[in-house]
C-alpha cells in the first residue's frame, strides 16, 4: 500500500470514528497560508539562485527570510495536521481496540498535545516580549528580532485553539 493510500485510509478511519474529522472546511485558513508561505519561499530561492549565477553574490537577507518562513510553515502544517489527524502518534495504541479505548487514547494524546501547546504559547509570548524590550536585531538584515519572533505565539495560540476544537469534537462523539 502507497503512502497516499495509507494517509487516506487514515483519514477516512478517523472520518469514521470522529464524524468532524472530515471537515475540512475549517482548514482553507492554513491551506491558504501553506500555498502563499510555499510560493513566496520558491520565488526567494529562485531570485537568490539567479542572482548567485549571475553575479557571484547572494542576497544576505534571503537565508533569514527563509528560515522565519519556514517555521511559519511548520507551525501552519501542524496545525492542519491535528485537524485532519494525520500528526504523529503511536499507531498500535491509536488503532488496535474498542472505539472506547481508542477514544479515550486519542483524548489522552490531544489532551497531552494541547497541554504543551498552551505553554508554548505562553513562553513564546514571553520570548517575544523579551525580544521587544531587549531591541534585539537580527544579524543579516539588522530588522527586529520580535518582527520573527511575534508569530510564533501567534500560530501557537492558532494551534491551541484547532486542538481545543479537536477535544469539544471528541468530546461530543465519545463512544458507550
Amino acid at each position: 500500500m502507497s503512502s497516499d493510500q495509507t494517509d487516506k485510509t487514515q483519514t477516512e478511519t478517523a472520518a469514521q470514528e470522529f464524524p468532524d474529522a472530515a471537515n475540512h472546511k475549517r482548514l482553507k485558513l492554513e491551506d491558504c497560508l501553506s500555498v502563499f508561505i510555499m510560493g513566496v519561499l520558491a520565488l526567494i530561492t529562485f531570485a537568490n539562485v539567479l542572482v548567485r549565477y549571475f553575479s557571484n553574490q547572494s542576497f544576505a537577507w534571503t537565508e533569514e527570510i527563509s528560515i522565519f518562513f519556514l517555521i511559519i510553515l511548520t507551525m501552519v502544517g501542524s496545525s492542519s495536521a491535528f485537524v485532519r489527524y494525520q500528526h504523529i502518534r503511536i499507531e498500535y495504541f491509536a488503532d488496535h481496540g474498542s472505539a472506547a479505548k481508542k477514544w479515550w487514547f486519542s483524548i489522552a494524546s490531544n489532551a497531552s498535545v494541547l497541554l504543551f501547546f498552551v505553554l508554548f504559547t505562553v513562553l513564546s509570548l514571553k520570548m517575544a516580549l523579551d525580544d521587544y524590550t531587549y531591541g534585539d536585531t537580527s544579524p543579516a538584515i539588522g530588522v527586529p528580532n520580535w518582527w520573527y519572533s511575534m508569530w510564533m505565539p501567534l500560530l501557537s495560540l492558532l494551534i491551541t485553539w484547532r486542538l481545543a476544537g479537536i477535544m469539544q469534537d471528541l468530546i461530543k462523539v465519545r463512544p458507550t
